[in-house]
């Protein structure tokens, strides 16, 4: 509580500063509060070698390692939309929410009758939404929120929007917090055409990941999340203990930790998080990204993994929704080939999961692509979540997937003519832009 009061700014741009507390003369104090509590937790992270990824975190952007929570995995929006629902219709105090995606239709629709059937019985309800990706509720659709009782803002207006998706930065989170205690973090967007549950009415099966949390692990994403509110609403919330409920007595046994970072981040942290995982594995990486751009650093960490005997696999989509981007991702693909790492393209509908398995003890659910846009031009969130029971849970996901999924023949991509490679050159060059 006293950590997030003071609200350390680990932001560098001005313009999107949100520090929710300017006076910080207690700073010192609260990095050793923090740290004390933080590494007495990651006393209990198994096997010990992993610790350093908690410590790379907590040192970086402050992000405490949270012990005692309880964690589940969603798959597609057919389970994450009735757990959103659910989680929704129990909050008492307050409703955070926080979306790239909304677009109107019965997903969307049905979170609004709750939003503002809460908003009537007392729930503080803020909602976030970015002003590019959710340009489809600019008007009457949120103008019914606010008409309601709902605090809604967009997340740094937009006023040429044909010019917004790769010129400005955008907000990529998708987040919600209910009571400070309970939340929703992953890959999938507000929008009826993110559930497969009408299978007969869609013309492209969509496969996404999320995560639910309960527990400390939450507290990190509200303070993120009133940052965020902060800037886009010009307002100056500040801490309550109503946002941040004291939750060290909960039985859970799950160890989270959050990195988040966006081009305001002093350190590319989501991008150093998943270096350092990649890392520290010994025996097994399993990958899944629907945008695969990793930049030199990235592409050199699984190499080097690959050549050092780690089993290295990797999930892309068969066939992306950019031209330039899937030429771009297929130029690295012969570089992670020669050393051994497996690549694999989904091909039952849309992959847009992104997600990490590292040796079956550390999984990495969020909203960030493997790509450089995700790294430094974007506002991503990820959840570290420590131990075998949700690394074996997500691992067993992926050898789903893979079933739907096609192994590239090392040697036959190899053999291609030149006329398919020249594209996948042309857009390597051009990969820092998109």
């Amino acid at each position: 509580m006293i950590y997030f009061s003071v609200g350390i700014n680990y932001r560098k741009n001005r313009i999107y500063s949100r520090k929710l507390i300017v006076n910080s003369k207690n700073l010192v104090e609260v990095e050793k509060l923090v740290h004390t509590r933080s590494r007495a937790n990651m006393a209990l992270i198994q096997p010990e070698a992993v610790r350093s990824l908690a410590e790379l975190l907590l040192n970086d952007s402050m992000s405490p390692f949270t012990f005692g929570n309880t964690t589940k995995l969603l798959v597609n929006g057919e389970e994450k939309f009735p757990e959103l629902f659910a989680m929704l219709e129990a909050a008492e105090h307050h409703i955070h929410i926080e979306y790239y995606i909304v677009e109107p239709g019965r997903i969307a629709d049905r979170m609004k009758e709750i939003l503002l059937r809460k908003a009537s019985e007392g729930v503080q309800v803020r909602f976030i939404y970015d002003d590019y990706g959710s340009h489809a509720i600019r008007g009457r659709w949120v103008r019914e929120l606010k008409a309601g009782g709902v605090e809604a803002f967009p997340f740094s207006p937009v006023r040429l929007l044909f010019l917004a998706n790769r010129l400005n930065y955008r907000n990529h989170r998708k987040l919600v917090i209910v009571d400070g205690q309970h939340a929703l973090i992953g890959g999938i967007n507000l929008s009826d055409r993110y559930t497969n549950a009408d299978a007969a009415e869609r013309a492209l099966y969509w496969r996404d990941t999320h995560l639910r949390i309960d527990g400390e692990g939450v507290h990190h994403l509200q303070y993120s999340f009133l940052c965020d509110w902060n800037f886009c609403a010009a307002q100056a919330l500040q801490v309550e203990r109503a946002f941040f409920p004291d939750l060290t007595d909960r039985v859970g046994g799950i160890g989270v930790q959050t990195a988040i970072s966006g081009p305001d981040s002093p350190t590319e942290t989501i991008m150093l998080s998943l270096l350092k995982a990649i890392n520290l594995a010994k025996e097994e990486l399993l990958i899944t990204t629907p945008y695969f751009i990793p930049g030199n650093s990235i592409k050199d960490a699984l190499r080097v993994a690959a050549l050092s005997g780690v089993k290295v696999k990797l999930l892309v989509p068969g066939n992306g929704d950019s031209f330039l981007v899937n030429n771009a991702a297929r130029s690295y693909y012969g570089e992670l080939l020669n050393v051994g790492v497996e690549i694999f393209l989904y091909r039952k509908g849309f992959l847009h999961a992104k997600t990490l398995v590292v040796d079956r003890c550390i999984s990495v659910i969020g909203t960030a692509n493997m790509d450089h846009r995700s790294f430094e031009l974007n506002f991503e969130m990820n959840a570290l979540v420590y131990g075998p029971e949700m690394a074996h849970e997500l691992a067993a996901v992926f050898a789903r997937d893979l079933q739907e999924a096609e192994r590239i023949d090392p040697v036959a991509w190899q053999a291609r003519p030149d006329w398919k490679i020249l594209p996948e050159r042309v857009a390597r060059l051009m990969s820092p832009l998109m």
